[in-house]
This record gives C-alpha cells, sequence and structure tokens, in this order.
C-alpha cells in the first residue's frame, strides 16, 4: 500500500477530508470542521452522507448513481451524498469530486462511542477503513455522549483535544514516516474537559447484546404511522400488515473489557487512540485448530466417497 499524495510533503497547506455516518448535518462533524477551520492550518472538504446513515458498517452502493449535492458547512468545501459513509469516503478520494486526493480523512465526530466490537458496524469506522484501503492516512472519531449528561458544546471540546492527535500525524506524513499499516480510531470520554490524557489501546472485546422487543403496529413513539400502516426502518417507510409481526432492536451492556483495551480506559477517563487494520488477524490457536481438523475431514469425506 503506496500513499502518493504529497501536499505537505511539498510544503502546501494540508488538506483534510472529513465525513461520518451521523449525517452531514450531525453536530459532530460540524462542530470538527469548525475547529478544523479555525485553526487556519488547513484546507478542509466534506463529503458526508445526506442522512443518518448509522450502523451501515462497510456497506456501499453498487446499483445506480448517488447524487452529489453542494451545501455549507462553516465555509468549508462541502457535499452531502446520498450514499453510505464508505460511499462518501471512496467518492470524496478519488478526484472525481475533488480537484486532488486529501492528505488525511477524518470520519466523525460520532454521537456515541466505537470501541471493541462496535466498530464492526460502525459507519464511522467505515468512513476512515475506506481511506486506509485506498493508502491514505485516516482516523475515526467518536464522542462518549451521554443523555442529560453531554451537551452540544461538548463536542467542540472533543474536537479541540483532537488537534495534537492531528497535528502528530501531519508531521509524520510531512516527513514521509508515517506508518502506513494501520488507521486510528479515536474515542474521547464524555467528561472532555476533564480527560487524563491520550492513551493509545488495543482493541477489546466489549459489545451491547441485542435484545428484540415486539411492538404492535398501533404503538405509539413516532416511528409507527397508524394512519398508513407503515414503519420506518433504517429512514425508508415500508409497508406493513397486521399480519407480519415487528420487532425493535433494544441494546444492553454486554462484554466488558481490562486491561490495555479501549473501552476500559475510556472509562477510567482516557482518550484512547487504537490502531485497526482492515481485517481481524485471528488468535495463532484458531490456525493450529484448523489445521489439524481440516485434514481429518477431507480424509474422512474421501473415506466415505470410496465405501
Amino acid at each position: 500500500m503506496e500513499y502518493t499524495n504529497n501536499n505537505v510533503a511539498n510544503g502546501e497547506r494540508p488538506t483534510i477530508m472529513v465525513t461520518n455516518d451521523d449525517g452531514i448535518d450531525a453536530p459532530g462533524l460540524q462542530a470538527l470542521v469548525q475547529v478544523l477551520l479555525t485553526t487556519n492550518r488547513y484546507r478542509v472538504w466534506v463529503c458526508a452522507p445526506d442522512t443518518d446513515k448509522s450502523g451501515f458498517s462497510h456497506c456501499i452502493t453498487l446499483r445506480g448513481p448517488l447524487s452529489a449535492k453542494r451545501t455549507e458547512v462553516h465555509g468549508a468545501t462541502a457535499f452531502a451524498i446520498s450514499g453510505t459513509p464508505s460511499d462518501c469516503t471512496s467518492l470524496g478520494i478519488s478526484k472525481a469530486l475533488f480537484s486532488s486526493v486529501p492528505d488525511l480523512v477524518l470520519s466523525g465526530i460520532n454521537m456515541g462511542i466505537n470501541c471493541g466490537y462496535h466498530v464492526v458496524p460502525s459507519g464511522t469506522v467505515a468512513g476512515a477503513r475506506e481511506a486506509f484501503m485506498r493508502g491514505i492516512p485516516s482516523v475515526s472519531i467518536s464522542y462518549q455522549w451521554m443523555p442529560n449528561t453531554s451537551n452540544i458544546n461538548d463536542f467542540t471540546l472533543a474536537a479541540e483535544a483532537c488537534l495534537p492527535i492531528i497535528t502528530a500525524i501531519l508531521s509524520e506524513i510531512k516527513n514521509k514516516t508515517y506508518n502506513q499499516n494501520c488507521f486510528l480510531n479515536v474515542a474521547l470520554p464524555t467528561d472532555i474537559l476533564n480527560h487524563k490524557g491520550i492513551k493509545v489501546t488495543k482493541q477489546g472485546i466489549s459489545s451491547g447484546i441485542a435484545c428484540w422487543k415486539q411492538v404492535s403496529l398501533d404503538a405509539q413513539g413516532g416511528q409507527i404511522s397508524i394512519d398508513t400502516n407503515s414503519v420506518e426502518s433504517n429512514g425508508v417507510a415500508i409497508n406493513v400488515s397486521h399480519e407480519q409481526l415487528l420487532f425493535k432492536r433494544e441494546v444492553k451492556s454486554g462484554n466488558m473489557d481490562d486491561g490495555e483495551t479501549d473501552y476500559y480506559n475510556l472509562l477510567q477517563g482516557y482518550i484512547t487512540v487504537t490502531p485497526l487494520g482492515a481485517l481481524s488477524n485471528v488468535d495463532i490457536d484458531c490456525h493450529t485448530y484448523f489445521k489439524e481438523l481440516l485434514p481429518e475431514v477431507v480424509t474422512e469425506s474421501t473415506s466415505r466417497v470410496t465405501t
């Protein structure tokens, strides 16, 4: 994998492209762009979904065109895209939308943390992963939003807390010493103003347990329309009948990490920085196990065929 852009190396003002999965109007993205522009150090582009695409993971659009609408985000060159977060990154770094390739891609700031196994369904992480897979340094950023505790101004504090990380990365890019074998996943604690510092962590196995609750077509709550017999799913209204069963996901706390993992240290008040790869490398014991198992399976299958 080779990173070919050289804007920073040539002494030009670095270009940062921002995307997310909460949608282009989300307060986390808006705060991040505003903070970046306030430094007057960067050229900032925005290429983000036109609506909330949370939980879309690394979905891509294969059929039909995407729309790109020019919009205003704090004076940055910005486009709202009809596709997924990975679509946005792919389009934004392709030179089809912007005139050149960005030096760095930032995805976020997400409203809610992405740690442990949560990085798998996260569209925020996918936005950064897509850039990494194309050879461009990238960072996914999430904030531990807590209802009744957090407020919109916390996103600005979170963005400001990320500036030293961004500066360090761009310095390495300029010196051509940046490690291109991973991308970074940054998670910021709820009490960002009083964080304990920045800590490099490992991806843990923390995850929420999906519980499903059956709901009625006549239920109230804004998602189900009684008059039209339709329910909104992922932003799309779908028709349902009284013969169909409806279920709603509820996520409860699940596995908990300890030691040097991302979620554990986040709960201790640290800003966690976790290097990630495009693929998860399984434990060596898994390779050993299946190397021993599969030859036996092949031998058994062959003997059945010949008898």
